[in-house]
Formats: structure tokens, sequence, C-alpha cells
């Protein structure tokens, strides 16, 4: 049986959703020959994706146009759009053709939407699987575009012609896709180690450790201006390049970001979704930015107020590095009970059940 996962490069929530999944069905199931089709670097993908599988280094959806993790480059996305679906009835026939080209039995995307389409039209059972879906995103910013109606009712035809779509918690409403069924929220839940995670890093354990992930995207803090703040450290991306005591790169940490994120004492992250739900999930506090255009926000409030200690920054006080006050509050606040996150079983017995996965 080939199943081909399809895996959007749009920040690293999808594969954060649907790599769980995939350790759920290869539990559940046997015999799957593995086609991973992603613009993520391999690297990145087998951190998160245990069993072998062939790469596919290509995308079959784009998300947004993006000026950087947070700010959505409407006029050159909305060209994309426009440029993605001329011709769209021909795009789907060569999408069928190279499903077929590569015999594929399965398909599960998360959340490209041309895989969907042509998959009805080839006769391979397909699922899609995410929080959120691209129409719906799509109409949220362009809906009052008079090219929009067209596009929006070939990105729902093409959700709907799908098998089943597993609408995963939290995330948005999706209530034009007909065979949504929602499924309990999906973490990859790490493993809390302050002693090895302070041996690699060189870092004291008395010390509070605040990591920095903004969602696999560029969205540069200006640490080296922040103020210190003695028994604190930050943990950034290499790549930012800080020299400073209190600063530490987390490239030397030979250990999965799963893994790094329990072992923390808080995260400042962007709103989205695979940050959110490990971190909550591991009992670690969240400050996000606020990012009131993006329209997952509210959903992902809503249950932030429920299973975590979350509190949002706005722009200028992540930018100064004023929320030393707001982290010490979520410190001292109780802990919430740790959510559920049985979503990734949930979608396996979905999958094996509707794509005869057996």
């Amino acid at each position: 049986m080939h199943l081909l996962v399809d895996i959007s490069a749009h920040g690293l929530g999808h594969l954060a959703q649907t790599a769980p999944v995939l350790e759920a069905l290869g539990e559940l199931t046997g015999g799957l020959r593995l086609t991973v089709r992603s613009a993520l670097p391999r690297q990145q993908l087998t951190r998160r994706i245990s069993a072998d599988f062939r790469h596919i280094p290509e995308a079959r959806d784009f998300g947004f146009v993006m000026h950087n993790a947070v700010d959505i480059d409407l006029a050159a996305s909305a060209q994309r759009y426009r440029e993605f679906h001329a011709g769209w009835p021909q795009r789907i026939e060569a999408e069928a053709d190279w499903l077929r080209q590569q015999r594929v039995d399965a398909l599960l995307s998360n959340v490209a939407y041309l895989p969907l389409a042509a998959a009805a039209v080839a006769g391979i059972p397909a699922v899609g699987l995410c929080s959120l879906n691209w129409a719906d995103l799509f109409w949220h910013y362009f809906g009052a575009e008079p090219w929009a109606a067209e596009i929006h009712a070939q990105m729902l035809a093409a959700y709907n012609a799908a098998t089943g779509f597993l609408r995963v918690t939290p995330g948005l409403a999706m209530t034009g896709l007909s065979r949504r069924h929602d499924i309990s929220p999906i973490a990859g839940i790490g493993r809390r180690d302050r002693a090895r995670t302070a041996r690699l890093l060189d870092l004291e354990e008395s010390q509070r450790w605040v990591l920095l992930a903004m969602g696999g995207m560029e969205f540069r803090l200006p640490v080296q201006d922040w103020p210190q703040t003695p028994g604190l450290c930050w943990l950034v991306p290499d790549e930012w390049q800080v020299r400073r005591r209190d600063v530490r790169g987390i490239g030397a940490a030979d250990m999965n970001f799963t893994d790094l994120l329990a072992s923390v004492d808080a995260v400042v992250t962007k709103p989205g979704y695979g940050t959110f739900v490990e971190a909550a999930s591991g009992g670690i506090p969240i400050l996000y930015l606020e990012r009131d255009d993006w329209p997952e926000t509210p959903h992902f409030a809503a249950w932030l107020a429920v299973n975590a200690r979350a509190a949002v920054l706005t722009r200028e006080q992540l930018t100064a590095g004023d929320f030393i006050d707001v982290l010490r509050g979520l410190w001292q606040a109780p802990p919430t009970p740790v959510p559920s996150a049985g979503g990734a079983g949930e979608a396996a017995r979905r999958l094996a059940q509707e794509l005869g996965l057996t």
C-alpha cells in the first residue's frame, strides 16, 4: 500500500500535526510504503517522522507569500492565487496523471487542496488533515475582491472532493467542508531533561530558560538590545548570531524540538498550532505575539485560556523585550490541567478506515 503524504511548508505546524499521526498509523497498520511530498528540507522532516520514507521536495500549495513569520504580502499572494488557478481543470488533470504515474494508493494532505481534487479524478481515496484550510483563509483576506469568488469555489470543491477532512482542535470552524470530522488536539510530547539540555547548551540548571521560537519562518527579534535579567537565559536560533552571556544558540543541542520545548521554563512564539499545543501539553508557559488579523488566533486564544498559562504581547512589547513582568506572572500562576492530546490516535484510526490502510 503506497501512501502519499503531502505536507505544507508554510511554517512548521503542518509537520507538527502530521508526524504524530504517521507514528500512530504505523503502529496501527503494517506494510505501508510512505512517500512524503513537502518543500520542507528532508532533515527537518526526519526530526519529526521516524518511519522510512521517500522524499519528494516539491509543494502543491504555498498558503501565502510572507514578508516574515507574521506579515502577509497580500498583493503577491493575490497574484499567486490568480496564477495558480489559471487553467484550473487542466492543473487538476495533470496532478491526477502524476498520482497515477506514482502508483499512489491513498493520499493524506495537510493541507494542499489540489492533490485532493486530483485524487478524486484518479479514483484514489484521499483525506485532508489540519486545523485550517486555505479556502477559509483565502476568503478572509480576499473575499471582497471581484475575482475571488470563482477561485474560492474551486478551493472548496477540491476540499469537498476528498473522502473526508479531519479538523484538528483547536482550529477554524470550517463550516464549508461537508465531510469534516472533528478530532482532538495533536501534539508530539517531548521528554523534559534539564540536565542533558544544560550540558548540551552550557546552561545553568538553576536559571530560567526562555525559548524564542517563531515558527520556522524569518522573524528575528533584537535580543541583543534587550535588558539583561539576572537568572534568565534566552535560547534562540543560531542564525540570529547573538553574542551575549545570557543567550544561547539552540543549534548546538543534539535534541528534538519537542524535547527542547519540554525542558524550558517558557516559550515566546507567534500564533501557531504546533508550539501552542505542544507547550500546553507539557505545561510550559506561553507568551505569544498579538496577531489579530490571522483567523486562527481567536480559536487559539480561547483554547489557551482553558489549557495553558499564556499571555499575549504587542509587537512593541516583544521588540523591546518589555515583558519580564508578564513572564513572572505566568510563573507565579497555578498550573492548568494538562490538556488531552489524543488526536493522533483518533486520526490514525479514521485514516485506516477511510483510506483502506489495512
